[in-house]
């Protein structure tokens, strides 16, 4: 694991929460991940579901230097070098796309990929990794499938994304084979069209405070 893997993981798994931010406009980018910061997490993954998300990542990377910021819904190796070239500091996908690994792997680019199932555990082993996303979590099997995947694969983390918000946050949190959560209730749309900076770094605040009581 490299120097640039090792520190991102280490970062993710300080926070222990991750929010997953979709945007519609690089303009929300900046109040957004000071809002996040404002509330204990200096973290978070800019899905590429908008056509704002490169620029987004490309304005916080260059102005807010405490965030680790990471591109999230990578789905083929042109989005792969396009988070590269913005200074995304990982890579986060919704499934295992072997040519997406391998390109970010040659680039040094952290990648997290998603997986729902022991295959794809060994397929990301396969190319070094030690952590994988499990998504989407809840519809896959949730807290039971984790641990029951932790016998096989003692030393394989975990990621996981979907269906996870406050009421069973700390349940995931508090396995042993979980690095962090992913989550998009902490940045709710609703409340970033809103400008609801506010809220959102209320919604941050009650998840860092829970990630402590869960580390």
């Amino acid at each position: 694991m490299t120097e640039n893997i090792w520190s991102v993981l280490a970062r993710l798994g300080a926070a222990r929460v991750l929010p997953v931010v979709d945007l519609d406009s690089s303009e929300v980018a900046l109040p957004l991940a000071n809002a996040l910061l404002a509330g204990g997490l200096p973290v978070a993954e800019i899905t590429f579901r908008s056509e704002a998300a490169a620029d987004s990542i490309q304005i916080v990377r260059e102005q807010i230097p405490d965030m680790l910021v990471g591109a999230g819904t990578v789905l083929n190796v042109d989005q792969v070098e396009l988070a590269y070239r913005v200074g995304s500091q990982f890579v986060v996908t919704p499934g295992f796309n072997p040519a997406v690994v391998e390109a970010c792997v040659e680039l040094d680019l952290p990648i997290i990929p998603g997986i729902n199932n022991p295959t794809g555990v060994e397929q990301a082993m396969g190319f070094g990794l030690e952590t994988v996303k499990f998504f989407p979590a809840e519809a896959s099997g949730g807290v039971s499938f984790l641990k029951a995947l932790s016998g096989p694969y003692p030393s394989m983390r975990f990621l996981p994304t979907g269906g996870i918000g406050p009421s069973n946050l700390g349940i995931y949190l508090a396995l042993s084979n979980v690095l962090a959560c992913g989550g998009s209730w902490l940045v709710n749309p609703a409340l970033v069209r809103a400008s609801r900076f506010d809220e959102v770094t209320r919604l941050a605040g009650e998840a860092a405070a829970l990630a402590v009581r869960n580390n």
